[in-house]
C-alpha cells in the first residue's frame, strides 16, 4: 500500500506556467512541497495510471521488446544497473541512465543537455531518437498508437485521462508517461525519518557520524550534493525559476566524444566534461555511478573524490581538491548514504507494472 498521503497544492508563480492540480493528491509530506507541473499537463489520478501502463508497455518500442521500464526499474530507484543504457537489438547508449526518483523537482533532464527541460518532450528522445537507438519507434507512430488503441484497458483509460482527446497519440501518450513520472517522488528514507520527523532512532551511530562527515568541509560533499534532495540541481511549486549544476568531476583528461559534456550543446570550451549533478537520494541502489557508469560501487566513488578526480583536466570543478579519510570515516559515509534508500518507494504497488505476468505488453527485464 502507499504511504500516508497528504494534500499538497501546487503554486501558481508570477510568470510561471504551472498548474494547480486540484482533486490529484501528491504522496508528499507537508514539509516537502510538490513539483512544479505545467499548465498544460495538470495531473490527475487517471493520467497518471494510464501513464504507469504505458511506462510499462513494450509494445512503445518497435520490436515489442523495450519498455521505459527496461532502462528504469523500481527496484533499482528506477535506474538498471549497467554502466550505460541498453536499447533495442542490444545498442549501447553512451550514458548511464539515470533514476527517476523525484524527477519532477528537475528542472533539467538528462546528464547535459540544458535544453531538455520538459518530461513531455523527453519522452520523444526514447522512443524516437534513433542516436543511439533506443525503443527504435521513428515511423512506426501510426501502427504504434494503432496498436495500443485495441488493448481493452486503453479503450477506457485514454477516454478517462483525456475526456477531450480519448486516442493514443503523441499527444496524450507523452503527457500520461510525463505525469506517471511527477507522482515518483521518494521521501521516505531512514534519513528523512530522522532529520525531518525527529525519530532519532532512524539512523544508525554510523550514520549519524557519516551526516557529519558529509557536511564537513573536508569532504566538500554537500556542496554539490544540496538541499533536500541531495542535489544542486531542483525546482519546486515553490520556485519561479529551478537551479541547475553541472561540474566536470576529473574522470577523463579529455572526455569521448559521445559523452563530452555540456560543451556537446553549448559549445564553449569551459563546459567540457560538465555533467548534471544527480540526486543522492536511494545512491546505494543505483550502482554503477558516473555519468558512464565506470565507477562501480560506492566504495570506488569516494575514493574518486579522495584522490582529487582519477585525471587532471582544465576545466576540473574547484571544489574536487581530495581527503585523506580513515578506512572507518569511509564506512561511515557510506553507512550514511545506505540511509538515504527509501525502501517504501523501491517496492510501493502503485508505482510497480500493472500488467499481467504474459501480457503482451509485458517486456522481459535483462539484468546487466
Amino acid at each position: 500500500m502507499r504511504r500516508p498521503l497528504i494534500v499538497a497544492a501546487a503554486c501558481l508563480l508570477a510568470g510561471a506556467a504551472f498548474a494547480l492540480d486540484a482533486g490529484y493528491v501528491w504522496p508528499l509530506p507537508d514539509w516537502m512541497p510538490p513539483p512544479p507541473v505545467p499548465a498544460d499537463n495538470p495531473m490527475s489520478v487517471e493520467k497518471v495510471e494510464l501513464g504507469r501502463h504505458l511506462f510499462y508497455d513494450a509494445r512503445l518500442s518497435r520490436d515489442g521488446t523495450v519498455a521505459c521500464a527496461s532502462c528504469h526499474a523500481q527496484d533499482l530507484a528506477f535506474t538498471d544497473g549497467r554502466a550505460v543504457a541498453v536499447g533495442i537489438n542490444g545498442t549501447l547508449g553512451a550514458k548511464n541512465a539515470p533514476s527517476l526518483a523525484n524527477v519532477g523537482y528537475l528542472p533539467v533532464l538528462t546528464w547535459a543537455n540544458p535544453h531538455m527541460d520538459s518530461l513531455e518532450f523527453q519522452a520523444l528522445i526514447p522512443m524516437f531518437g534513433e542516436n543511439p537507438d533506443e525503443m527504435g519507434s521513428v515511423g512506426q507512430e501510426n501502427t504504434i498508437f494503432a496498436t495500443l488503441a485495441t488493448d481493452p484497458y486503453y479503450a477506457s483509460a485514454f477516454p478517462a485521462a483525456f475526456p477531450d482527446r480519448p486516442l493514443p497519440d503523441l499527444f496524450t501518450v507523452t503527457r500520461a508517461l510525463a505525469a506517471f513520472q511527477r507522482s515518483l517522488i521518494s521521501v521516505g528514507s531512514p534519513y528523512d525519518r530522522f532529520k525531518r520527523l525527529g525519530d532519532k532512532h532512524a539512523l544508525t551511530d554510523a550514520a549519524k557520524r557519516g551526516e557529519q562527515l558529509f557536511f564537513d568541509h573536508r569532504f566538500e560533499c554537500y556542496h554539490c550534493h544540496s538541499g533536500v534532495h541531495f542535489t544542486d540541481t531542483i525546482q519546486t511549486s515553490l520556485m519561479a525559476e529551478g537551479e541547475a549544476g553541472y561540474h566536470n568531476t576529473g574522470l577523463y583528461a579529455d572526455y569521448p566524444a559521445s559523452a563530452p559534456g555540456l560543451i556537446g550543446i553549448t559549445g564553449r570550451p569551459q563546459d567540457a566534461g560538465r555533467f548534471r549533478t544527480p540526486s543522492l537520494r536511494n545512491v546505494a541502489v543505483t550502482a554503477p555511478y558516473m555519468h558512464d557508469g565506470s565507477i562501480p560501487d560506492l566504495r570506488g566513488v569516494i575514493a574518486h573524490y579522495a584522490s582529487a578526480g582519477r585525471a587532471d583536466h582544465p576545466m576540473k570543478d574547484g571544489m574536487i581538491q581530495g581527503f585523506r579519510a580513515s578506512e572507518a570515516e569511509i564506512a561511515d559515509l557510506i553507512a550514511f548514504l545506505q540511509s538515504l534508500t527509501d525502501e517504501e518507494f523501491l517496492s510501493d504497488t502503485t508505482l510497480s507494472d500493472p500488467w499481467p505476468e504474459g501480457h503482451p505488453a509485458s517486456a522481459t527485464r535483462q539484468m546487466p
